[in-house]
This record gives C-alpha cells, structure tokens and sequence, in this order.
C-alpha cells in the first residue's frame, strides 16, 4: 500500500510502499524510540494498522535534561 511520509527533521516527502509501523522504520533506517508517528493528530504505535493513501508525519524525539 501506499503512505506518504513527511519527515520534520528533513522537511523532505517521500511515498512508500509500507504495510506497517515497522516497515516504515527499517525501510528508513530510523530507530524507532528516536521518532514519533503521527496522522491525523493521533500518536501511532507499532501496532498501529496503516490503511493506502494514509498521510503520516515523523517528528524526532527531543529529550533534556
């Protein structure tokens, strides 16, 4: 299925052929406790079931102390 992907940090759009949340990661190379997955506002999980045409976000992870 088709997903589009924006990626924040790079600003760059990419579509994928992608069936999950983890196919997303390794076709990528993103680790995934570095990044968040959004669409439509909703934060998804790996489980999370991706359905063609889904228009996702990734935002990276910010974290200090």
């Amino acid at each position: 299925m088709k997903i589009t992907v924006f990626m924040e940090r790079t600003r760059e759009t990419r579509e994928l052929e992608i069936k999950s949340i983890r196919d997303l990661f390794e076709k990528l190379e993103l680790n995934p406790e570095a990044s968040l997955v959004i669409r439509d506002n909703e934060l998804l999980t790996d489980k999370a079931v991706l359905k063609n045409n889904d228009k996702i976000r990734i935002l990276p992870v910010i974290s200090g102390g």
